[in-house]
């Protein structure tokens, strides 16, 4: 019942200000300075601030007060022909999100392909990224004021490159603009679905901080944060401003084991589905105890049993190749949040040297580190060596019999299947982003100059423990030195001889200099035109090396990238007001790379308005994206995909007993070795934009964009369906043709002739596909403010993906949109069609209040990309629910330099939907659905300000 008031009393906070408006009294003033919109796409009518201090201020010469992200020039009205989406720093604490990576990954614009931190055994593990229009990581250009950042160490899936948002700075952030549309005419490479800007404070003059801790109603997740920001001297009045600007957050995990079913098994047969945690050899799980099988000399395999029982959490059972041990290790060891503590500073000293001159220098170091556990190692693994038949020697290197073999008196060897449950697993990424950037902005003559040098490293340290070594396992087994009958009796040594451990240290380098210029030209019948000139020089590197060498670890992947090229830039932008309505801007920019050649991208846009509350708008581009270091360096990558065999042909299947889900024929790991290939092409794009911007009111603005983006010479692997096929066809265990090999795994040993299961894929990068995405944005802002002082501030952002489609080297169409798919992009997210975030923020007097729902659409449970494509039994209906969840933040001034803050994160206890097909998670979705299994959250702060 306290439910349903709960409901009743926040129904009214989440209604659309619309029907308020019948109420409203006409105001006197305009918007107070503490009252922006939740977030805005730039409106038909907005101007810039004239009384803002940050804005430049000239002899005269100056073409406006406001630079808009996708435009070089500055502008007095912020509507550019290009859609911006604009989060405010004030928008970014009513939402309770306290991370960059959270802000970003919010947006309805972000889609398949974004990089969850719960990620915790992907290539990019400890790592986020925003991938806008769900064209992955690596087409969205992520800047700071407005200048490019170095990328994180490692590449997602061992290929695409990325900026952790993780390392970024949040406390001094002044805004952060998301411009939904294609840049590189100006920008360069990479800015294809669109760029985030996160443009910091140029100044400041006070004290601010906060405080606030954390903790989730279900347990685990406990949560520290921390800001300050401190700030003095007037630019105007002292010449000089400096400030401070620090954030820590430490966050604990919260693990599978702590919450109900389904997140906490993956044991799904009481729902309609698959037991995978039944364990006999050949399963991807197995058990803290041995499970062995006697081995004649002739090779035949008797019943398996447990050498000393089953273990704690695991139960016994039995089936046609004899009795085994079951145990849900995704359940027990998983984890929905992993622990992480990220923190940094960014400090910024400012220099005003005459009105026509300022120059600046900020330097800023983050940190982030993340520890993920793992289930325990099993010596049951098909890569880098094959272990499904290892066996324990009936004698020993020593002339001793095994005493783990119970066959061993006979002569017999001991087929064995075991989970190292006295080694824990554990994997920690330790993220180091140092940046210092220098500046200087003034005139000269009629030109308004800015120029800047930017200096950013990053270093990333990985370890990993408890993954088993080949060489040390062998040894232990041929030597006697593990007791697998009592893993407690196990010496330190002999565990480290088992699990050696292995710590690698990964590079990236960004050093830029960039120099642009802008000045008003002619005139026109709509306003002076204006011109703006820029070029670009810089210097990137990547260093990530192996970590796994010399194959030495089992059931890990391998990831080698190292590269470096020099980067030389020039590009323009034209402003033409051709009537008072009217207004075409042309921008282009030229490259020239020293490792793939030359690149230009040219983009128009044309802004009409054609009534005072109606401007439409549309932009026409190219755009690219260079190779990254790890397609076309010095790189290799081996990933690891669960094949269900969906794709194998009876035949096949016959050969092998006849059953496609048991024994050799259950679901394993397929190995997918790519190597760089340093004859690729960059990728290009065309895209357009068209949409309108209406004002029926001057407390509200809508805008309506529709987008369509065409991406050619995709950088893709080999089509491995078709490898696949071939492979089957050719009745061999190794086949390799058109640049592609497929190498058989060991021998089935009940049928010992038949055909081997494929268990290696290895090919090179190439230009090979193509795709398009289209879609809608829809973005209402609104802001009613009342006579009795009350005001109201609403949002709705939504996005609806109509096609996201691939076209195959062989012509073969994949569809994604509103599917589990793409599968075998970084997590498997899939491309929900819909995703909206619906804001509405109630102010009366020293009270704020922040309601927010967030939406993600359903998705079928199909992946083109998966074999047959149909990827799971379960949901009986064939798809993934949808999932929508509701902050809810608040504050209250207790004074004028001290408020309270609280929140409750997901406040109906949503449960994430059941997706047992995602393989980033137990049985939900991270990337959309995060929320859904951590539960109900609450956070308590306090902040203080003063002047």
């Amino acid at each position: 019942m306290k439910y349903k008031k709960i409901a009743l009393s926040l129904a009214g906070l989440a209604l659309t200000p619309l029907a308020a408006a019948l109420y409203a009294q006409p105001s006197t003033g305009g918007t107070p300075a503490d009252a922006s919109p939740q977030s805005s796409d730039a409106s038909a009518t907005s101007k810039a601030n004239p009384e803002d201090k940050d804005s430049k201020k000239s002899s005269g010469k100056q073409l406006s007060t406001v630079v808009v992200t996708g435009s070089a020039l500055p502008q007095i009205d912020v509507e550019t022909a290009s859609p911006v989406q604009t989060l405010t720093a004030q928008d970014i604490q009513r939402s309770g999100l306290t991370t960059v990576s959270d802000v970003l990954r919010s947006l309805s614009a972000d889609n398949s392909g974004s990089i969850p931190n719960a990620f915790g055994n992907g290539f990019a593990a400890g790592a986020s990224g925003v991938a806008l229009r769900g064209l992955t990581v690596n087409s969205t250009l992520v800047l700071v004021d407005g200048l490019r950042n170095a990328s994180y160490a490692a590449s997602d899936d061992g290929q695409r490159s990325f900026v952790d948002l993780n390392t970024l700075p949040l406390a001094a952030v002044d805004h952060i603009d998301i411009l939904k549309d294609g840049a590189s005419s100006l920008y360069g490479a990479d800015a294809i679905a669109g760029v985030v800007n996160i443009v910091l404070k140029r100044s400041y003059q006070g004290m601010e901080g906060t405080a606030d801790i954390g903790t989730s109603e279900h347990g685990g997740g406990l949560t520290h944060k921390a800001s300050l920001l401190l700030g003095g001297g007037d630019l105007d009045k002292d010449g000089y401003n400096a400030y401070l600007a620090v954030q820590y957050e430490k966050d604990d995990p919260i693990y599978n084991r702590d919450r109900g079913y389904p997140y906490n098994t993956t044991d799904l047969s009481g729902h309609g589905g698959v037991n995978s945690n039944a364990g006999i050899p050949g399963n991807d799980y197995g058990s803290t105890s041995a499970i062995v099988a006697p081995v004649t000399s002739s090779g035949t395999v008797g019943a398996y049993q447990p050498l000393s029982g089953c273990g704690a959490g695991t139960s016994a059972i039995t089936n046609s190749a004899g009795t085994g041990c079951q145990q849900s290790l995704g359940g027990q060891y998983g984890e929905i949040q992993p622990q992480q503590e990220q923190g940094g500073l960014y400090f910024r000293f400012t220099k005003k040297f005459s009105d026509t001159m300022t120059g600046y220098a900020a330097a800023s170091y983050f940190q982030n580190k993340t520890w993920v556990q793992g289930s325990p190692a099993q010596i049951q693994n098909s890569t880098p060596v094959n272990t499904d038949d290892i066996t324990l020697p009936a004698v020993l290197n020593n002339g001793q019999l095994d005493p783990y073999d119970p066959w061993a008196s006979k002569g017999e060897a001991a087929r064995i299947n075991y989970a190292f449950g006295d080694i824990p697993v554990w994997n920690s990424y330790d993220n180091h982003n140092e940046r210092v950037v220098l500046g200087l902005d003034g005139e000269m003559g009629e030109w308004n100059y800015s120029a800047s040098l930017v200096a950013n490293h990053t270093f990333l340290n990985s370890v990993q423990e408890g993954l088993i070594s080949y060489t040390g396992l062998m040894t232990a087994i041929d030597n006697g030195l593990y007791n697998f009958a009592d893993p407690s009796k196990n010496s330190a040594a002999v565990r480290n001889l088992i699990a050696p451990g292995y710590t690698s240290t990964g590079t990236s380098n960004l050093d830029e200099a960039d120099f642009s210029a802008n000045r008003q030209l002619w005139e026109l019948p709509g306003g002076d035109s204006a011109l703006a000139l820029g070029a670009q020089v810089r210097h990137e590197s990547q260093n990530d090396p192996n970590f796994n060498p010399n194959d030495e670890f089992e059931g890990l992947g391998e990831a080698l990238t190292e590269g470096h090229r020099n980067v030389a830039g020039t590009y323009f932008e034209f402003d033409a007001p051709l009537l008072n309505s009217l207004d075409m801007d042309i921008s282009g920019r030229f490259d020239h790379y020293s490792d793939f050649g030359n690149n230009f991208a040219p983009k128009i846009g044309l802004k009409w308005k054609p009534l005072d509350w109606l401007a439409l708008r549309g932009t026409y581009s190219t755009g690219f994206r260079a190779p990254s270091f790890a397609e076309g360096g010095s790189s290799s990558s081996t990933g690891f995909t669960t094949y269900d065999g969906s794709a194998t042909p009876q035949s096949f299947i016959d050969a092998h007993g006849g059953d496609n889900g048991t024994g050799y024929l259950a679901p394993y790991s397929l190995a997918e070795v790519t190597t760089s290939n340093p004859n690729l092409r960059p990728e290009t794009a065309n895209s357009f934009t068209l949409g309108a911007v209406f004002q029926p009111a001057d407390w509200m603005t809508i805008s309506l964009d529709y987008y369509n983006i065409k991406k050619h010479n995709v950088i893709t692997t080999a089509d491995t369906g078709t490898a696949l096929a071939d492979y089957f066809a050719s009745g061999k265990d190794y086949y390799s043709a058109n640049g592609v090999t497929v190498i058989g795994d060991a021998v089935d040993p009940a049928h010992p002739t038949a055909q081997a299961r494929p268990v290696e894929i290895i090919s090179e990068y190439i230009n090979a596909d193509s795709l398009k995405t289209d879609g809608l944005d829809l973005d209402i802002t609104s802001h009613l403010p009342f006579s009795n002082g009350w005001q109201w501030i609403s949002d709705l952002s939504a996005t609806d993906v109509f096609t996201w489609t691939e076209v195959l080297p062989d012509g073969t169409r994949e569809s994604f949109a509103g599917t589990h798919g793409p599968y075998d992009l970084s997590s498997g997210a899939g491309t929900p069609k819909i995703r909206a975030s619906f804001a509405n923020t109630l102010v009366i007097h020293k009270l704020q209040l922040t309601g927010t729902f967030y939406y993600t659409s359903s998705m079928s449970n199909y992946a083109a990309d998966a074999g047959e494509g149909a990827l799971y039994e379960i949901p009986y209906d064939g798809r993934i629910g949808s999932f929508t969840y509701f902050n809810l933040v608040g504050s209250y001034d207790v004074s004028k330099d001290f408020s309270v803050t609280a929140s409750v994160m997901n406040l109906f206890d949503k449960k994430a939907p059941i997706d047992p097909a995602n393989y980033a998670a137990v049985n939900y979705n991270p990337t959309y659905a995060e929320q859904g299994a951590i539960g109900r959250f609450f956070n308590l702060g306090v902040k203080f300000k003063l002047k």
